[in-house]
């Protein structure tokens, strides 16, 4: 038996001889010790010494009671923390590691991103303003950040116009990710009109444009504005 456990009996035995000469309640650190231990275990949120004298008895020794729940817990799976003057129970540090699951997270783009998206395949280079053109709406940020952030569009260049806008391609995990081997295997009008994806009463001139073919006016970017932020012309007037 441990010091600190030996020493808890004692008070507590102290405790029950108090009441039974006085009549009057004295809280032992041992009781304490397993009210606190309740109160942390229930709690949503980490709680402060100032909360947890609120919930127990009067006289309860708070601060010795924690030190030997601290002590109690220490060097077991679950451990007694204190972070920001508030108390929790915590997983201990070395056993992070059991805790951590990778999984892919599955993520359902919007008719906008992809309405861009198909956009950008079929007639890049495009920079933001041929987009919305295309579109005949506005284009929010958060599309074309989305895009860029799971990887199927990237920045290709500035175009050769006034503003030097940045202009925007798809990438390799685009075709990987459709199954197509290269931009030339995106599906024409008549694998659209099987799909049902055109309308049967389109113009007879109507025609896919093949981005294999496009050769866009543009400059590559610099090697400092290929992870550059989207701060670019072409946001502005």
């Amino acid at each position: 038996m441990t010091e600190a456990m030996t020493e808890a009996m004692t008070e507590a035995g102290d405790a029950d001889l108090a009441f039974e000469e006085t009549g009057t309640y004295v809280p032992d650190v041992a009781g304490t010790e397993r009210q606190i231990e309740a109160l942390l275990f229930a709690a949503a949120e980490p709680l402060s010494a100032a909360d947890l004298a609120a919930r127990l008895p009067a006289g309860s020794d708070v601060g010795r009671a924690l030190a030997l729940l601290r002590q109690r817990y220490e060097g077991r799976g679950v451990e007694l923390v204190c972070v920001a003057d508030r108390w929790r129970f915590s997983t201990a540090a070395d056993l992070a590691f059991l805790m951590t699951e990778e999984r892919e997270e599955s993520r359902r783009l919007s008719k906008a991103a992809m309405e861009t998206l198909a956009i950008i395949a079929y007639h890049q280079p495009m920079t933001r303003a041929e987009i919305e053109q295309v579109r005949g709406v506005g284009l929010s940020k958060g599309t074309l950040d989305l895009l860029l952030e799971i990887g199927w569009v990237r920045m290709r260049g500035r175009r050769r116009s006034p503003g030097r806008p940045v202009t925007y391609g798809t990438t390799d995990a685009f075709l990987a990710h459709f199954g197509l081997g290269s931009l030339s295997d995106l599906p024409g009008v008549a694998e659209m009109r099987v799909a049902g994806l055109l309308d049967m009463n389109i113009p007879a001139d109507f025609s896919v444009p093949d981005p294999s073919k496009v050769v866009g006016e543009e400059d590559p970017l610099g090697e400092d504005e290929t992870d550059a932020p989207e701060f670019h012309q072409d946001f502005l007037e």
